[in-house]
């Protein structure tokens, strides 16, 4: 079961940082997990809200800002330079596409556009690149990428429309039916579980050969589950 560290080791640093990425790194995460936007001169950002008043005392929309006037105040970090930390330390990139957002399908054309940049590298590295959504839609234009593609569910009915090889389910779905795995399995899926963080969830997730858990504590998460 693969480790990937949400938002970085996002328990002990600032969620979507810089710091929280080379946290996940040392604490032996298996990947990374981010949340992409674009800022109003179309940068893509690693950022979970539409606007930064929960992570600082200042309020911008992501949207309607720049990147300088955004890495002047609140130093987000850039998609392009976490797809090059992960390429260089051969870890693994889950990247969330945000939805619903004003600009419509342009972070999957501009995600797509970066990636295929960076082909040969993401090649040579070995890793993967996991592109997931809660928008069906937006999963359905993943899934011309040409990378492993997910839909990211939370609520249980919305299972069977999974058009992706990868379904992305929240732990108390798992927790309320732990067979959706071994379901998912036979029909050729991987199943990803979000966000685990207590002992029973992550000894739960291994017990049913989830494919991997996305953590705030990967460090925590390789100790319970007696990793080296």
């Amino acid at each position: 079961m693969l480790i990937y560290a949400h938002r970085g080791a996002s328990s002990d640093f600032k969620e979507g940082s810089k710091a929280a990425y080379i946290g996940a790194i040392s604490q032996g995460a298996d990947g990374f997990e981010c949340d992409v936007r674009l800022t109003k001169d179309k940068q893509i950002i690693c950022y979970h809200d539409s606007d930064t008043s929960r992570l600082s005392n200042i309020d911008l929309k992501i949207s309607k800002s720049s990147y300088k006037e955004l890495k002047e105040k609140v130093d987000p970090y850039l998609l392009e330079e976490l797809l090059e930390l992960a390429i260089s330390n051969k870890k693994d990139l889950v990247i969330e596409l945000k939805h619903p957002v004003s600009t419509g399908a342009l972070i999957e054309k501009l995600v797509h556009k970066l990636l295929l940049s960076r082909k040969s590298e993401i090649k040579s590295s070995g890793i993967q690149i996991s592109l997931i959504s809660f928008s069906y839609f937006a999963t359905l234009r993943n899934l011309k990428s040409g990378y492993q593609t997910g839909y990211l569910v939370k609520n249980s009915n919305l299972i069977r429309f999974n058009p992706a090889p990868v379904i992305a389910l929240s732990i108390e779905i798992l927790r309320q039916n732990p067979g959706v795995v071994a379901e998912q399995h036979k029909r050729g899926k991987k199943v990803f579980i979000w966000t685990v963080n207590e002992a029973a969830d992550l000894d739960l997730c291994s017990k049913v050969s989830v494919d991997a858990v996305i953590t705030d504590k990967p460090e925590q998460a390789r100790k319970l589950l007696g990793y080296s």
